[in-house]
């Protein structure tokens, strides 16, 4: 059997379409299939939505969340409801095109891989999402401590074993694309113009999208403290080159009158502190996250 993850928020205006065009193309597999559609809390007609087409297709379940937890959550809570010996994840803007279903399918059968991950050759959006989702994957996969795979997203199908083992993390601050590329596995990849979203708005704002490159950074590198260390090391280079300059003018009779120098001083390794602080900071109020151990998504309704 598939499974198919779709996490929802505020989609009305496509999710009868999107509903369709997955049971469409889920049929032409030949296989027993479900799709988990995960309402993240609308507060549109989408639930009413899924709910009317639920009345004629029982293969469709729902689940609602209690309020937005977010797309790593809507999406975990999706994989933990999930029945399929095949599991996709995908969007539900139609950016991911549900006629790639099928070819995800047929591959990972013929390839004997326990991941496809579809990747985005080509991005139909406003230059500046490109600008900066380009670099945000180019940087990620630099500084990541696990081989990455750029532009690749929630988009992909996982066996048995690849599913299992994404449920078996806990952590708070999840970025399931890292985890998936985490477990290990075979893993196999389709390439995919993604197109341009078919109605509505993107519900990732530039803050949202930030947040969770941060999340994935801080998951999975340990860049940010390297940068601390390597920033105090040039500070004390630069204290190092201060002393020796102030000494040899001292020497030569060639000090300068004034504040300017110890003014500078004093805001540089100022700036150096506090920059340790922030990045430190982030790190405790991860840590003080993951202690909590806080519901990743509460489910008010599960219709089944």
């Amino acid at each position: 059997m598939i499974s198919v993850v779709i996490p929802l928020l505020n989609e009305s205006n496509l999710v009868t379409q999107l509903a369709d065009e997955v049971f469409m193309n889920l049929k032409k597999t030949s296989a027993d299939f479900e799709i988990i559609c995960v309402d993240d809390g609308s507060t549109d007609s989408t639930l009413e939505r899924l709910l009317e087409f639920r009345e004629k297709n029982n293969q469709l379940k729902v689940i609602s969340l209690s309020r937005n937890f977010g797309l790593q959550s809507a999406l975990t809570a999706g994989l933990e409801y999930a029945k399929g010996d095949f599991v996709v994840m995908m969007d539900g803007d139609f950016q991911d095109p549900p006629n790639l279903i099928p070819v995800l399918f047929s591959k990972i059968k013929e390839a004997n891989a326990d991941i496809i991950t579809a990747v985005r050759e080509k991005r139909n959006e406003k230059l500046s999402r490109k600008i900066y989702t380009n670099i945000f994957h180019r940087i990620f996969s630099s500084v990541s401590e696990e081989q990455q795979i750029a532009h690749a997203g929630n988009f992909c199908i996982l066996n048995t074993k690849a599913h299992q083992a994404i449920l078996q993390f806990s952590e708070q601050n999840r970025y399931l694309p890292g985890i998936r590329n985490f477990i290990g596995f075979k893993h196999e990849f389709i390439t995919y113009d993604r197109p341009e979203r078919l109605e509505g708005k993107a519900k990732m704002s530039r803050r949202k999208l930030f947040t969770l490159a941060a999340d994935a950074i801080y998951s999975f590198s340990k860049w940010p403290i390297k940068a601390c260390l390597y920033l105090g090391l040039f500070g004390v280079m630069i204290f190092l080159g201060a002393i020796i300059y102030t000494l040899s003018s001292k020497s030569l009779g060639l000090a300068p009158i004034g504040w300017s120098s110890t003014f500078l001083a004093i805001s540089f390794f100022g700036s150096v502190q506090l920059t340790f602080l922030g990045i430190i900071g982030e790190y405790i109020f991860r840590i003080y996250k993951e202690v909590q151990k806080r519901p990743i998504y509460l489910v008010k309704n599960f219709y089944e």
